[in-house]
């Protein structure tokens, strides 16, 4: 069976997460938008753990249900050099043993603890328990793996599950890397809310036997992912280098021959697509043959957003994104394969927007320095479009 999955979630006690990511909000959110396995994140946190106890029915094998709506245990763990992995495990008493081994100063403060352990003893000590283990967002600047490492061997010592990309990154950048041709890659949504646009922006389509912790585990193992789902990487708000005050995007040799530093006076941040050229061993892609497609996706509350010049929360968005998914479906459904005169019906502005997306007519204005990019449509929606955004140079920098 198919099973889409989005493995990589936070909890109402991460740090900058909503106070609605909880179970109850979480599992509909989730089924709207077309998902069927939802990691459910910060599962060393014990208070989380109790009310994952509390709000869901255990249905066996390491899968908690509410509402026809299965989680997994998942968290995030900040290690040596602030690298952050994901660790998905079996089932709540080893997450509880787990927490109670790791040594981190703020497990019960934060959902996302901190640790002194380097990825490898992350890894022997994960495995004791059946865990499988990975770099989260693997390329990020700040926190992934490879802005402290050039091999993920380094890192981990021996090779660990399977490696997230991360929303600034897609199957084509990362397969110029060949110690990566072996490895089943992730994309999951990291979401700290369970707005719609956050929550399953990215995932994973997975042929299982079953849902269950060790159908996933085997699937994992034999690289059945068999398609990768996940935004436009160069909409990700760490793509390209760019200043983390001002937001300009700079020339990494300019940036670098500045110390990273703006002229605003602001700090430089390598982007992943800078950093992945540093360590890519061919110009264009291999992909391995087990590699599945990449589908690029765009949240559908971003595009009628868009469309109405409407921030993503306001009612009107909220409402028109709703109507569509009770008329159509799951959201993966409306923005792929329900018919553009089906959706011309409800409101002709977000069809011609759809069809925009799916004809991949759209101006993209990169993200970089920590602000996501933008897409805007065509003249047919009757906006304006912007002009691009420059990559600042020795002569205008």
């Amino acid at each position: 069976m198919l099973i889409n999955a989005d493995l990589h979630t936070h909890s109402c006690f991460s740090a900058a997460t909503s106070k609605d990511m909880v179970i109850s909000n979480i599992a509909p959110k989730s089924r709207e938008k077309g998902l069927n396995l939802v990691g459910t994140g910060d599962a060393f946190h014990p208070k989380w753990l109790d009310i994952i106890e509390e709000s869901t029915d255990y249905k066996g094998d390491g899968i908690y249900s509410h509402k026809d709506c299965d989680f997994v245990l998942t968290t995030e763990v900040e290690a040596k050099h602030k690298i952050h992995h994901l660790i998905i495990l079996p089932n709540i008493e080893v997450a509880r043993e787990l927490s109670h081994k790791l040594v981190s100063s703020n497990k019960y403060i934060d959902g996302r603890p901190r640790s002194p352990l380097s990825g490898a003893e992350l890894l022997e000590l994960v495995k004791e328990y059946d865990c499988m283990i990975g770099p989260a967002h693997a390329f990020t600047p700040w926190t992934g793996m490879y802005k402290t490492y050039d091999s993920i061997y380094d890192c981990y010592g021996k090779k660990p599950d399977f490696v997230e990309l991360g929303l600034s990154a897609d199957t084509d950048m990362a397969d110029t890397v060949k110690e990566l041709s072996d490895f089943v890659f992730l994309t999951n949504s990291d979401a700290h809310s369970p707005w719609p646009h956050r929550l399953g922006r990215e995932f994973n389509q997975i042929e299982m036997k079953d849902i269950s912790y060790s159908s996933l585990q085997k699937a994992l193992k034999h690289k059945d992912v068999k398609a990768n789902y996940g935004l436009l990487p160069n909409l990700g708000k760490y793509h390209m280098t760019a200043c983390t005050n001002c937001y300009k995007i700079i020339d990494p040799e300019i940036a670098k021959s500045n110390n990273m530093k703006c002229s605003c006076g602001g700090r430089i941040k390598k982007g992943v697509d800078f950093r992945i050229s540093e360590i890519a061993d061919y110009k264009n892609a291999k992909h391995p043959s087990f590699r599945p497609p990449y589908v690029h996706l765009m949240p559908l509350a971003e595009i009628i957003s868009m469309i109405y010049d409407k921030g993503i929360t306001t009612k009107t968005v909220q409402r028109t994104w709703q109507r569509l998914i009770d008329s159509f479906g799951p959201e993966i459904d409306v923005l792929i394969n329900t018919q553009l005169e089906d959706i011309s019906k409800i409101d002709d502005k977000i069809a011609l927007g759809i069809e925009g997306f799916r004809n991949k007519t759209l101006d993209v204005v990169p993200g970089g320095g920590g602000k996501y990019g933008e897409i805007h449509f065509s003249e047919r929606i009757d906006e304006p479009k912007p002009k691009s955004e420059k990559i600042l140079t020795l002569d205008n920098f």
